[in-house]
């Protein structure tokens, strides 16, 4: 298991923390959008009351680790590596009361190409320990809305971690699938367990619009979320996300590997097969 001094090592050199590649244009640009209320970054949640530039800044800052001077307007934005290492800790501990429960579990990201090794891994664990891993809503199809306007996409599960795909544009569990920030496939995926009558998920384990579209549905749901994420932060100071991650999110595929497996080892889930 790696130490929190070489996690902490890691987080710095693979730039998942400290100066990372999401700019601070992109971040306060954001910041902005949320405190507008605009759809594309509240990622299904609904704030409880407004949210003003200000004070979401003070909020990120506590929570992430970026500069909370308003003043300071570009160049590569911070997260602080310890803030990252302590929210490791608190997603392993919940990860390990869920493996205890053998409660179900939904796993979801918006970043496949980046994040969907990282969820795997944990999936693959959770489901060796007796966890119901669950693929609601396979191949149903998704319509959201894209810089083009609306786009037909469609579910799909690879190695237990939902995502969305095109329509055709690889067979069904090949790892290629979109960047997405929509609550639309979370809760389409929630519906169809309701309506067949199986087992809700007891956690919903991911990114984006996964999280926040479950924890606005009240269902306990923990993830990661990089500096210009502020919906999850949000989320979880009004108790509606268990936990938010924060780092960048758009780093090789690679490097959260290493995260993977601390937050195994945290859970007491390390040596659990992989999903087949």
């Amino acid at each position: 298991m790696l130490s929190t001094g070489a996690l902490r090592a890691h987080l710095l050199a693979a730039r998942l923390a400290g100066p990372v590649a999401t700019s601070r244009e992109s971040s306060l640009r954001r910041y902005r959008l949320f405190a507008a209320g605009d759809p594309r970054v509240l990622l299904g949640l609904d704030p409880e009351r407004g949210w003003g530039e200000g004070e979401l800044l003070r909020l990120m800052a506590a929570k992430c680790g970026v500069s909370a001077d308003p003043a300071h307007v570009s160049g590569p934005d911070v997260i602080d590596p310890e803030l990252t290492v302590a929210a490791l800790g608190a997603f392993a501990e919940r990860l390990g009361a869920a493996a205890g429960a053998r409660s179900p579990v939904l796993f979801g990201t918006g970043h496949p190409h980046r994040l969907l090794g990282f969820y795997a891994a944990l999936a693959g664990a959770l489901s060796a320990a007796g966890c119901d891993v669950l693929t609601p809503a396979q191949g149903v199809g998704v319509d959201m809305a894209t810089r083009f306007g609306v786009r037909p996409y469609r579910i799909d599960y690879v190695r237990g971690v939902a995502l969305v795909r095109e329509p055709g544009a690889r067979r069904a569990g090949s790892a290629t699938g979109v960047h997405s920030h929509s609550p639309l496939p979370v809760r389409i995926a929630l519906g169809a367990l309701a309506e067949a009558g199986g087992p809700l998920p007891e956690l919903v384990v991911g990114d984006h619009g996964w999280v926040c579209g479950a924890g606005q549905l009240g269902v306990d749901a923990i993830g990661l979320a990089d500096a210009d994420d502020p919906a999850l932060f949000v989320g979880e100071a009004e108790g509606r996300v268990a936990v938010s991650v924060p780092l960048d999110d758009g780093a090789r595929s690679e490097h959260y590997d290493p995260l993977a497996r601390y937050v195994l080892r945290r859970a007491r889930l390390a040596g659990r097969q992989e999903w087949p």
